[in-house]
């Protein structure tokens, strides 16, 4: 194939300063950060416009192109990462980044796919409203990857994923067709609700270019607590008394072990345990209203001392300032990323039934104990939606090359068990590479049959990030 000639005609159709050959200027795209992938790419496009998109996968769709599409690369299943043939053009959308529309009295913004989802996040604070979505790599993550993997991250509690979040979007066929379906309706029943298939589609079906989506009330209080527990039983109970006593004004509950606090303290910047002693659990709870009124610490204070009465928990430090609450969340967003610093990881985004958490954490620890004696079991997360990033660090002084040697198996294992309690293998993170040939243990060969019909329809020449998902 002739990549210079190709090179040639898509600069001639979004510049040439926005199509990148030359390796050392397309090392940023072909990165993933775990260093789990390192992809080849003959072309990197960077177009300006959803009308630039659609030139370039006209001409792509032409000339029989394979395209993967790249927000921020923050993925953590390998999706936006070109595979190792070279075969592949990058498209990447961060020039895609502007703010089309802000509605405060609908409660709606439309932004383009390259938007941060941090800056996102402050144009709706700028109409005191809120964008919930919340995630460790909102600094640099692009809202067009969180709607292509359904992100979910700590907000879920109380606001759903991001695709409870989207109303409409904007999307780039294999044809290069645009589909302008950003409604900021919310009803609309006028048959198939075509947008569900882009959210969650990792890039499979189309390139979304903009999306309207769905802003709230700015929280008016906001209070947040770093509860000590003895274990993730104990944690069940704290979330059972607070969701009866709080209902919706429970907007976030994470679940930390000992070793992430350790783990955060040892490697990132500023770090502090805020419990002035060790406890084996952490639970960070938030409760926040949209209404001066509401007596938001009280209900907090009032939870805890039912719970430490009950014995349920074994202490609790609220914070006394926004700072603080920052400085709490800081560390839960931070747990993941300190990981790395101390050796190899072998990472699970798994969920199961949130009444379910206690008896899994403790039968899949004692099991990846069992199989890899010394590991370091780091599960965290959501306990709130029954999401667990369930990690595994490697041994002490163990080598990180013949630790993750074992990752098919511990994951087959994790995954296992996870199969037990009728949870899901991927609860957030999406399925691109890396759990690719997992997908059919867990979908019916029906499920998987309706998922390629609908591949064949939309992309009948399997241009659209191929071999990832299916």
């Amino acid at each position: 194939m002739d990549w210079s000639t190709h090179a040639t005609q898509l600069a001639k159709l979004v510049g040439e300063a926005n199509v990148l050959t030359e390796k050392n200027d397309q090392a940023p795209f072909l990165k993933e950060w775990r260093d789990l992938y390192q992809g080849v790419t003959p072309i990197v496009v960077r177009p300006g416009s959803t009308e630039d998109v659609s030139a370039v996968m006209t001409y792509a769709y032409e000339h029989t192109l394979k395209v993967v599409p790249q927000g921020g690369n923050t993925g953590l299943v390998g999706a936006q990462i070109p595979k190792e043939t070279g075969d592949e053009i990058v498209i990447s959308l961060g020039r895609l980044n502007r703010v089309r529309a802000v509605d405060p009295d609908g409660f709606t913004i439309t932004v383009e796919s390259g938007v941060v989802l941090e800056t996102l996040q402050n144009e709706a604070t700028k109409v005191d409203r809120l964008f919930p979505l919340s995630l460790g790599s909102q600094g640099s993550c692009q809202i067009g990857g969180n709607i292509s993997s359904n992100a979910g991250g700590t907000a879920v509690l109380a606001y759903g994923n991001t695709r409870d979040l989207v109303l409409g979007l904007e999307v780039v066929l294999p044809t290069g067709e645009i589909w302008n379906g950003l409604r900021t309706l919310r009803k609309d029943n006028t048959g198939y609700d075509l947008k569900q298939l882009f959210i969650g589609g990792e890039g499979t079906l189309g390139i979304i270019t903009a999306a309207s989506l769905k802003l709230f009330p700015k929280p008016k209080k906001l209070e947040a607590a770093f509860v000590g527990l003895s274990n993730p039983h104990a944690a069940l109970k704290l979330f059972s008394l607070a969701k009866a006593q709080a209902g919706p004004v429970l907007t976030g509950f994470e679940i930390m072990p000992r070793i992430g606090m350790e783990f955060c303290v040892a490697h990132l910047d500023g770090a502090r345990d805020p419990m002035a002693e060790p406890h084996p659990w952490y639970v960070l709870m938030e409760l926040s209203s949209g209404s001066d009124a509401f007596p938001v610490r009280d209900l907090l204070e009032s939870t805890l001392s039912e719970a430490m009465e009950a014995g349920v928990v074994r202490d609790a430090a609220i914070a006394s300032s926004m700072q603080q609450v920052d400085d709490f969340w800081r560390l839960r967003h931070g747990m993941s990323g300190v990981q790395k610093r101390e050796g190899g990881s072998i990472k699970h985004d798994v969920s199961v039934p949130v009444a379910s958490i206690p008896e899994f954490l403790d039968t899949t620890m004692a099991a990846v104990s069992a199989f890899v004696p010394g590991c370091r079991p780091v599960p965290f997360g959501h306990l709130g939606d029954g999401n667990i990033h369930f990690n595994i660090s490697q041994p002490v002084g163990a080598d990180k090359d013949d630790f993750l040697a074992k990752w098919d198996d511990v994951n087959a294992l994790v995954h296992g068990i996870v199969a037990e309690f009728n949870g899901s293998i991927s609860a957030e993170h999406g399925i691109g590479r890396l759990k690719r040939e997992l997908l059919h243990e867990v979908k019916s060969p029906v499920e998987m049959d309706m998922m390629r019909r609908v591949k064949s329809a939309l992309d009948p020449k399997g241009l659209m990030n191929p071999g990832r998902l299916l």
